[in-house]
């Protein structure tokens, strides 16, 4: 039995060993949220937040997560399913294409503020080259993610 904490929610799950985080979120937890790019952790799509860490769930064995606590892209809303500020700067300056990338851009996007509130432009590119992006040429993203940093600021 495996005991994690997962968007705020504690759960038991039985697993075997080798089971991967991103097969107990989608599979076990029915979220399917957050979505299998590469399989090799490489391209940021399956980003969840494992104790404040950003992480590729697709890479990594769940049962070395028990006791911890998770936030995926269905944990980024608040309680009520209001959309966060960075959720809605995605949605209003165009952060977003097809949508594959999306859920992790904004889980690593969300990692990134909750470690720099204030970050520049030039540290947002930095910190998002681990989530590609096939169709937005990352323009909207980082302009998504710049917008939610100005918007906490003036608050």
């Amino acid at each position: 039995m495996v005991r994690l904490t997962v968007n705020g929610e504690r759960r038991e799950i039985g697993m075997a060993a080798e089971r991967l985080l991103i097969d107990v979120l989608r599979e076990d937890l029915a979220l399917t949220g957050t979505k299998e790019g590469c399989g090799v952790g490489v391209c940021g799509s399956c980003s969840v937040i494992v104790e404040g860490d950003l992480m590729s769930a697709c890479i990594v064995p769940a049962v070395r997560l028990d006791g911890a606590s998770i936030t995926t892209i269905e944990g980024v809303a608040a309680p009520d399913g209001s959309l966060s500020a960075l959720q809605e700067a995605f949605i209003r300056e165009g952060g977003f294409q097809c949508g594959i990338c999306t859920s992790g851009q904004i889980v690593a996007a969300t990692a990134l503020l909750a470690a720099s509130p204030d970050a520049t432009d030039a540290e947002i590119r930095d910190w998002m080259t681990g989530n590609l992006c096939r169709c937005t040429g990352y323009e909207g993203i980082v302009r998504a993610i710049s917008a939610a940093v100005r918007g906490a600021r003036s608050q």
